[in-house]
């Protein structure tokens, strides 16, 4: 890999480590009074359309012309974050009442944009001393009125911030809009405003380790944790009633006819079967499209890895509430350290299916996951860009990610790949497989590829979706999701189901005599990432309120990409 690759890496896990630990611009939030602790605007946008956020000063609020931008990790970038400072000044325990922001004349064309950002419910982000906080500009007055040509529109001009201390540290902090301090934008005509702001500052007993605690209570209220652990209860019954049905089959049918078999293939081959036994013979004969089979193998075992690293790293308290960027730059550093995994798995499942060209197979298996995301991500980066939205990626950081797939993933990835061809182990299958396959006796509608893959689907869909909306509504909402331990378990329960029931569905399909279950196999055990985009329409049109071009891109897009995953992930795991 060189040294730059290896200086890449290092350069990498700071960041990644940076992201982690440095949690404001103050090194251990300890402030003496009246020391300038900075207000940092993050973004706007409708509160409904959680991606389409734009840059707090597109906007015509106040500035000075000192406004400075903060330096931002890669996983902030990559969520969106564009942090600048702000006129207000809340130094340390420094009351202030009603004080002057600034005093402007706002145009007609001025008015018109802040009415339209009223008339679309904006809200702002701000961070201070790394804490976040929300509020909206404006309000709609519909009191009265039912035609909408008749409502007013109102801008706030005064915002209070309530500020908790301890000692010498900042514990919390809030916004109110004061709705009595407001500025009539129903017309088109140029305002006066005076923008001014209230700092009000009390001591509290609430110790500074404890300040993120706030934001994680509300997913872990007692009325939600009955429903999480109704779901995982729900689950769990599924898992027993599949493992009584699935040990049923092993243990009495299967596993005496496999020793039989083993044993005694002459005798076996002179005795007149039906089902799997009539096809003993094909059943380990290699899959159609075996470099497409074993790339796929490898991409879904990367993501599999992927995934219980990141559970590692929630379960330790590494995501905790607002922690800017951490979860994007966790998944961009394990994707390209992982990825030599991918390239071992691919290659050495390729060549014991008796693969020649393994160079191409190594290549597809790079590009089978990061091909469609990248093509995806270059629809909505334009999408974003004509938007002029916040979730636009620089070309700094473009450049960054395509340097991390060049000289850390591809590498890794080679690696992995001559690792996996030098393994010479060869495909060692339990049966004597016969020359010339037998030919597929026809077969009820019911047991072809999809209606299978529906059947694999819905059991293990039906064991997480009651999870789902809690996860949808903090992916794609404003919701916090910090229960990683009940979401550790529901990802292990979906594990279970889904190889309970292609197991399952396996070995009726080779009881019909159709041998050909590694393509099946597979689907049927990635159908569940099917399922889950079915979902996001459900939660698209009934559970949100997103709309517009831009949000349902994102939405539908990423959710592409993210259910790809799952069914890559889904569909190998049971097969490694």
């Amino acid at each position: 890999m060189g040294r730059s690759g290896l200086a890449l890496v290092l350069a990498i896990l700071i960041s990644f480590q940076g992201t982690i630990l440095v949690r404001s611009d103050g090194s251990d939030h300890r402030y003496k009074e009246g020391d300038h602790v900075p207000l940092y605007a993050n973004k706007v946008g409708p509160f409904h359309n959680p991606s389409e956020t734009y840059r707090y000063f597109d906007l015509p609020f106040c500035v000075t012309g000192k406004e400075k931008e903060k330096t931002e990790a890669l996983g902030e970038v990559l969520n969106g974050d564009r942090l600048v400072s702000t006129p207000y000044e809340l130094n340390f325990r420094t009351e202030k009442d009603a004080k002057l922001v600034c005093s402007r004349k706002l145009t007609k064309e001025q008015v018109a944009q802040f009415r339209e950002a009223v008339k679309k419910d904006y809200y702002f982000q701000m961070y201070y001393d790394d804490l976040p906080i929300w509020g909206f500009i404006g309000t709609v007055d519909k009191e009265g009125k039912t035609d909408p040509s008749e409502y007013k529109y109102f801008l706030y001009k005064h915002i209070q911030f309530d500020i908790l201390y301890n000692k010498d540290r900042v514990v919390e902090i809030s916004a109110r809009m004061d709705p009595h301090s407001v500025v009539d934008l129903t017309e088109d005509k140029d305002v006066d405003v005076d923008f001014r702001y209230t700092a009000k500052w009390k001591e509290t007993d609430t110790p500074f380790e404890k300040r993120m605690e706030k934001y994680s209570q509300s997913s872990s209220l007692p009325h939600h944790l009955e429903i999480h652990w109704f779901s995982i209860i729900n689950s769990c019954v599924t898992v027993l009633l599949l493992t009584g049905f699935l040990a049923t089959i092993l243990m009495r049918v299967l596993k005496n006819d496999f020793m039989k078999y083993a044993q005694d293939e002459e005798a076996a081959d002179d005795q007149e079967e039906t089902g799997w036994k009539y096809i003993h013979g094909d059943v380990f004969r290699f899959p159609k499209h075996k470099s497409l089979f074993a790339a796929s193998l490898g991409s879904g075992t990367q993501l599999f890895t992927l995934t219980i690293f990141i559970f590692m790293l929630a379960l330790v308290g590494v995501f905790y509430p607002y922690n800017r960027g951490a979860l994007f730059t966790a998944l961009v550093v394990i994707y390209a350290l992982t990825s030599g995994i991918a390239g071992y798995t691919a290659t050495s499942f390729y060549i014991q299916l008796e693969g020649s060209n393994w160079v191409r197979n190594l290549l597809l298996t790079g590009c089978l996951f990061c091909g469609p995301l990248f093509l995806m991500f270059c629809f909505l980066n334009t999408v974003a860009i004509v938007y002029s939205a916040t979730a636009a990626l620089p070309f700094g950081t473009i450049l960054v990610i395509v340097l991390i797939w060049t000289l850390v993933t591809s590498p890794l990835l080679v690696l992995g790949g001559i690792a996996g061809k030098n393994r010479k182990s060869e495909f060692q299958a339990p049966v004597r497989t016969t020359k010339y396959p037998r030919e597929i006796p026809p077969l009820p509608w019911y047991r072809s590829t999809l209606p299978q893959m529906a059947m694999a689907g819905f059991l293990p869909f039906s064991a997480i979706y009651i999870e789902l909306y809690y996860i949808f509504a903090s992916v794609w909402g404003h919701r916090i999701y910090t229960i990683y331990s009940i979401l550790f378990i529901v990802f292990i329960i979906l594990l279970i189901v889904t190889a309970f029931i292609t197991v399952a569905l396996t070995y009726f399909q080779l009881a019909a005599e159709d041998h050909e279950w590694w393509w099946r196999s597979f689907l049927c055990g990635g159908s569940t990432g099917l399922f889950i985009y079915g979902y996001c329409l459900y939660y698209y049109y009934a559970r949100s309120d997103m709309s517009g071009f831009m949000q349902t891109s994102f939405f539908f897009g990423y959710m592409a990409c993210i259910c790809y995953g799952f069914f890559l992930m889904l569909g190998s795991v049971h097969q490694v």
